[in-house]
């Protein structure tokens, strides 16, 4: 049974806990729960909370914020749309197909960066992709894993049909390709570096550097939530950019940060900063503005919607990828405008590159 799947099973005990909590959505409140998994993106998170800067912005607006990582991403989400957490770390894709399908209004607060190699396609035998044809694909099935997958199918005229896929936990990937019954995976970082470095067989056919922007690492919040507390999203995105601007260089304070989130990351500075080389960071809060303002966004978005209906994610008897409204930072909609439940808000980015934070 897959991760996403076995959530269907419990989707009414979490429905329940949504509308438990949207009685009290709108109201102002002084605590925020944030959730955060291991990937090289979202290391930061762990410097900025450990290091007390989220603290910093969270007393400044009078908040308290409690950090947490999780160990496993899909459950992350879960309990996201649960409303166990007001915010999470998630990417594009398993925002729209998690709490946004499952009518919990997300927004995209700070799209951070996009995957550029950080996702890679490995396999035991061969040297390309039209090599894993027959074979299992071990992923954390439905997630953007799979579509990962589904775009190195398409793109070497391929699909799914040539393959198996076998669902595996990200908490696994490593351990499970290690075994000789595993050939071919779909993984991300940090599980795909110590898979080439560890796995003396394993050869990279494909990696996210063929796909760039598709896949978007985020900071999404609950839309109810931040709508009604404003201070969050001032205190999450001025966390951020503040850790991000200190991070950088070679500077002792840019070092110790990358080295302290290497370790936090299992790995040491050269292995982190391998996967940094890997990952188009949004270092400055313009930068961060350019992308979540570009109209590539819809483009990589209607993508990932198909993708998501082709496969069911949507919602069951979903008529079209219409299903789902999207709305962007021109106030733009990619599907249905009665019934927007993901959004790429750009407003406390922009507020951060004019300084109004």
């Amino acid at each position: 049974m897959t991760q996403k799947k076995s959530f269907i099973y419990s989707i009414i005990t979490a429905v329940l806990l949504v509308f438990s909590v949207a009685t009290h959505a709108a109201e102002k409140k002084t605590s925020f729960k944030v959730a955060w998994s291991i990937y090289a993106g979202w290391m930061p998170w762990a410097y900025a909370n450990d290091k007390g800067i989220v603290k910093k912005w969270a007393d400044k607006y009078g908040i308290e914020i409690e950090v947490v990582q999780m160990n496993d991403y899909i459950e992350s989400i879960n309990q996201f749309t649960a409303g166990e957490f007001d915010a999470c770390a998630m990417t594009n894709m398993d925002a729209l197909t998690i709490p946004a399908a499952y009518g919990v209004d997300t927004t995209g607060l700070i799209l951070g960066d996009y995957s550029n190699g950080n996702d890679g396609l490995v396999i035991k035998e061969g040297d390309s992709v039209e090599d894993i044809k027959g074979h299992n694909v071990n992923l954390v099935e439905l997630s953007v894993s799979h579509y990962f997958l589904a775009r190195a199918l398409d793109m070497h005229g391929m699909s799914e049909r040539d393959v198996t896929v076998v669902n595996t936990s990200d908490a696994d990937a490593v351990s499970t390709f290690m075994t000789d019954d595993v050939t071919v995976a779909a993984v991300w970082n940090p599980q795909l570096g110590i898979i080439l470095d560890e796995a003396p067989k394993a050869t990279e056919v494909f990696t996210s550097k063929e796909i760039p922007g598709e896949i978007i690492d985020m900071m999404a919040a609950n839309t109810e939530v931040l709508e009604a507390n404003p201070e969050l999203g001032k205190a999450l995105v001025g966390a951020w950019f503040e850790t991000l601007a200190l991070m950088q260089g070679d500077s002792a304070e840019a070092i110790a940060a990358r080295t302290y989130m290497a370790e936090q990351a299992g790995t040491d500075l050269a292995g982190y900063e391998a996967q940094l080389d890997d990952t188009m960071l949004f270092y400055t809060p313009e930068s961060a503005y350019e992308f979540a303002s570009n109209k590539d966004l819809i483009g990589f978005m209607d993508k990932v919607r198909q993708f998501s209906f082709d496969k069911g994610l949507l919602g069951e008897g979903s008529p079209s990828p219409d299903v789902i409204g999207m709305q962007f930072g021109d106030d733009s909609v990619l599907g249905d405008k009665s019934n927007i439940k993901l959004r790429f808000d750009t407003t406390y980015v922009k507020m951060a590159a004019d300084g109004e934070l």
